[in-house]
């Protein structure tokens, strides 16, 4: 009997889904936006959230444990000294998935998964981008 397992297991072995977990979510921390499957997005969702949890805290203990589960060190310090902060207020649900419509090749239903609050800095940067980017001839 299956009570309480509620794990999508993406039709992979337990190695290969949690390879494929893990650095779904180390690139989600470091883009703060992702596209992909909305399966692997729901599985992806959980464990971002527990990671941003561990940085809310800002302990030495957390930053061990998340250092066991993200391995590139700079995503780690971004997690504790900008998404940490950012959302120490907040009591839970960092994430958002937004449903894109079905993949072109094989109708997979595709889906956005992205941090709260990011979709204000990115229009921002784009805003600044432009002026930056047209020099005035003289």
């Amino acid at each position: 009997m299956r009570h309480l397992v509620k794990k999508k297991k993406l039709r992979r072995n337990t190695a290969q889904r949690r390879a494929l977990l893990r650095n779904l979510v180390t690139s989600f921390l470091e883009k703060e936006r992702i596209r992909t499957t909305l399966a692997k997005a729901k599985a992806t969702r959980p464990l971002a959230e527990k990671m941003i949890t561990l940085a809310r805290k800002d302990t030495l203990h957390a930053k061990r444990q998340t250092l066991r589960f993200i391995y590139k060190k700079p995503v780690v310090k971004k997690l504790f000294e900008e998404l940490g902060p950012r959302f120490s207020e907040r009591p839970g649900g960092y994430t958002r998935i937004v449903k894109i419509g079905p993949r072109a090749g094989d109708g997979a239903e595709m889906a956005i998964l992205e941090l709260i609050g990011s979709e204000f800095e990115k229009k921002a940067k784009k805003k600044k981008e432009k002026g930056k980017a047209k020099p005035k001839a003289k």
